[in-house]
């Protein structure tokens, strides 16, 4: 992967040390708090030292500077207040706002799609997972590129790259249009293999169940207490991005297979949904989702909507769901308990993956989901 320029990179080693500057603005949301909430945390877990949360209230967006003058001079005291190395918008900022922006407050000014992108960047792992981060920055910073990227010449050999007339803009776009066209290749043959697995669990009638929730429900801690994986999991948004498949065995001649699948968030950044659509795959493809919340979040049921916006947007909302409330170790009095529809149908799951308790109810939801059939197993982990 080639080493992006400095004006567009989210988070350097400097940024780390010094003060960033958070701006969040209220547009008549009803999720205000629980969005601002969610934007500290993403902040967070990049390690960024958070220094002042600058806040405002407008009915549309300015079309220079997306906050209005006054609000841009508040900013701009705060960046100079704290010698903020960066400041980050938890909204989408057209090209012309962020250089508007930038300009005036003489730091570097990222969106909301940029801050995401930097944290999907830091927790791929999988050479497909990288690849897939890369197409997204590249897809979302072409939209960007206002001046050359000089460092792009060193993959093509730079004297004598440049065509006849071409201005250092040109070229850059040519090179930066060349690597996506080459990630999206190389993505093609990942996303081939992919597809062959697939034919031969469908060949076996071996079912799909696929974990999906909002980032942070707890998905690979289940999937690990589930399947006895030890696949990473950590309390930080986005910890999984690489999918994830196990074999699990219900019955004596009956075998699933469940994937561990990347968290959803609040206004996923296009360019990532398109980049992950082979990962996504596993989702839109499976037999059974199981949608896993948070018990004891309050906005639980708005975080279930953001989920299944996602789920239409990639088109899996008409794959059946199964609801599991995970984390009941943080609600007091609650036992672990299979709740069912009027039919007799199981609808919901309560339990805790970080304790174990309820899993097996899990289970026993999944063997009603799949009763006893024997079927021939080929599988590839």
């Amino acid at each position: 992967m080639f080493e992006r320029p400095d004006s567009n990179a989210a988070f350097d080693e400097s940024s780390q040390k010094e003060a960033v500057v958070l701006v969040h603005l209220d547009f008549n949301d009803v999720d205000f708090a629980e969005s601002e909430q969610e934007f500290i945390e993403l902040v967070g877990s990049t390690g960024a030292n958070i220094a002042a949360i600058v806040h405002g209230k407008r009915q549309r967006p300015d079309s220079k500077y997306y906050a209005g003058t006054g609000k841009v001079e508040e900013i701009r005291e705060q960046v100079l207040a704290h010698h903020a190395a960066l400041v980050i918008f938890n909204h989408e900022l057209s090209p012309s706002q962020e250089r508007n922006l930038e300009k005036k407050l003489e730091c570097r000014v990222i969106a909301r799609t940029g801050l995401i992108l930097d944290i999907f960047a830091r927790r791929a792992r999988s050479h497909e997972g990288k690849l897939q981060v890369e197409l997204a920055q590249l897809q979302h910073l072409s939209t960007r590129l206002v001046r050359g990227w000089t460092h792009l010449e060193r993959q093509k050999g730079g004297i004598g790259l440049r065509g006849p007339g071409e201005t250092q803009l040109e070229t850059d776009r040519r090179l930066l249009g060349q690597r996506i066209k080459s990630l999206k290749k190389r993505l093609e043959k990942v996303q081939s293999q992919r597809e062959q697995g697939r034919r031969s669990r469908q060949r076996g009638n071996v079912p799909v169940v696929s974990l999906v929730g909002y980032t942070n429900m707890g998905k690979s801690t289940l999937f690990n207490r589930v399947t006895t994986s030890q696949v990473y999991a950590d309390d930080r948004l986005f910890a999984t991005l690489d999918p994830t498949l196990r074999r699990l065995k219900l019955h004596d001649t009956h075998t699933l297979v469940m994937a561990d699948t990347v968290g959803f968030i609040r206004k996923l950044p296009h360019d990532l949904v398109e980049s992950f659509s082979s990962t996504l795959e596993e989702t839109r493809d499976a037999a059974l989702l199981l949608h896993v919340v948070d018990a004891a979040a309050p906005d639980r049921d708005e975080l279930m909507q953001h989920v299944n916006d996602v789920l239409q947007q990639i088109g899996a909302d008409q794959v059946p769901q199964l609801i599991v409330c995970n984390k009941l170790d943080k609600l007091e009095d609650r036992k672990p308990r299979l709740d069912r529809d009027q039919n007799g149908k199981i609808t919901c799951v309560w339990l805790s993956a970080k304790t174990g308790d309820g899993v097996e109810l899990l289970r026993q939801a999944l063997k009603e989901y799949f009763p006893d059939q024997p079927t021939p197993v080929e599988l590839i982990d």
